[in-house]
């Protein structure tokens, strides 16, 4: 099958990836840092290189606030739900993923906040024109997983500057193709799946944060450390850390930036000349509506006259034997803005590993598609 969901969870695992999670489903079924034997120690001692390895590739500040959880998902949820503030005020943009825009719809009935969608045309004035005295976070996807568009971060920065707010960035969709460091970026906080372009296996994510605010737990339980406390620890990682800690994927993910770290550049360029292939044939083939422009994420989006997105992407599988995603892919206000909240859309997204050769395939697919060929 050719292989164009890379959005959804990366198809390509390097070798040093999956062996380590092999490695250590085989030989290291301890728990990290919960006991004090070698093989628990062991564990322990991957754990914190990974946190060294990820705050190192994301210009991080302190590796004790590099936070890991299952997925972007559990992440986001951590950040929003354990900053939240009795009738304060949020910024974030109609591009946001499900993951922020439920738990932010979840405060506005559990804690009075209050919730501004800005459309990400002009962040500056957006951001500036919406802000409050009770505003206490700002968070922006870097890279819309719906279109592949960039947020300019640095420009939404400098609308906050210097106010006591948390900037925080959902960089599922950027991590692992292009360079992100929180500092350059103003960034007090980003969240991330590890099983897409940072080419960790399923149950790796991460949250990472400075130390200019705190962070309530989500989750309660034991940590190993202060056990006779009946409250969670008081410092990080443990106090966000609850249970039994993912060594496979924790570790797969350390290998997986390790892998990242010296071959970002060709990454991004592969995939910029992959979209831009598919981008300038698919504008060519009537009856298609592309949403996305060439990109370094791999993300092309668009539609086909007379089929719904989620019947183009079963005739792709089923008949070309192509992956691609279809539907609202949970960014339902992203949809209203675009005016695709009936159809949705067809997402076709690559990692560098794919082909040229893939592409004029799924291209020649497509042409087909909007022939009216599979019409029912």
């Amino acid at each position: 099958m050719i292989y164009f969901d890379n959005a959804a969870t990366g198809g390509f695992k390097p070798y040093s990836v999956t062996d380590t999670a092999i490695t250590i489903l085989k030989y290291l079924s301890a728990n990290p840092g919960r006991s004090g034997h070698r093989l628990s120690l062991k564990g322990a001692e991957i754990i914190e290189k990974t946190r060294e390895t990820l705050c190192e590739f994301f210009g991080g500040f302190f590796p004790e606030r590099v936070i890991f959880t299952k997925n972007a998902t559990e992440a986001l949820n951590t950040l929003i739900l354990g900053t939240a503030r009795e009738n304060g005020h949020v910024i974030t943009s109609v591009y946001e993923h499900n993951s922020v825009l439920r738990p932010l719809e979840h405060l506005k009935k559990t804690k009075n906040v209050s919730v501004t969608y800005i459309p990400c045309e002009n962040v500056y004035e957006e951001i500036s024109n919406s802000l409050s005295d009770k505003t206490y976070l700002v968070i922006l996807n870097h890279v819309s997983n719906v279109t592949g568009g960039e947020t300019d971060l640095i420009t939404a920065k400098k609308a906050i500057e210097n106010r006591k707010i948390i900037f925080a960035s959902d960089v599922s969709q950027s991590a692992g193709h292009t360079e992100i460091n929180m500092k350059n970026l103003g960034l007090n906080a980003i969240c991330s799946a590890g099983h897409k372009a940072m080419c960790g296996i399923a149950g790796s994510g991460f949250l990472i944060f400075d130390d200019s605010f705190e962070i309530s737990p989500l989750t309660f339980g034991g940590t190993g450390t202060d056990s006779f406390n009946l409250n969670p620890p008081a410092y990080y990682p443990e106090r966000l850390e609850s249970g039994t800690l993912n060594l496979p994927s924790i570790a797969s993910l350390g290998e997986g930036a390790r892998y990242l770290k010296n071959n970002l550049r060709l990454f991004s360029e592969t995939l910029f000349t992959l979209t831009s292939v598919i981008y300038e044939e698919l504008s060519k083939i009537p009856n298609v509506t592309l949403y996305s422009t060439p990109n370094i994420y791999g993300i092309i989006s668009f539609s086909i006259s007379g089929l719904t997105s989620t019947e183009a992407e079963n005739i792709l599988s089923d008949e070309f034997d192509i992956a691609v995603r279809g539907g609202a892919h949970c960014a339902p206000l992203a949809h209203k803005k675009l005016g695709t909240d009936s159809g949705g859309l067809v997402r076709a997204s690559l990692s560098p590993q794919n082909t040229l050769r893939e592409t004029y395939v799924f291209i020649k697919a497509v042409k087909k598609l909007a022939s009216g060929v599979y019409l029912n």
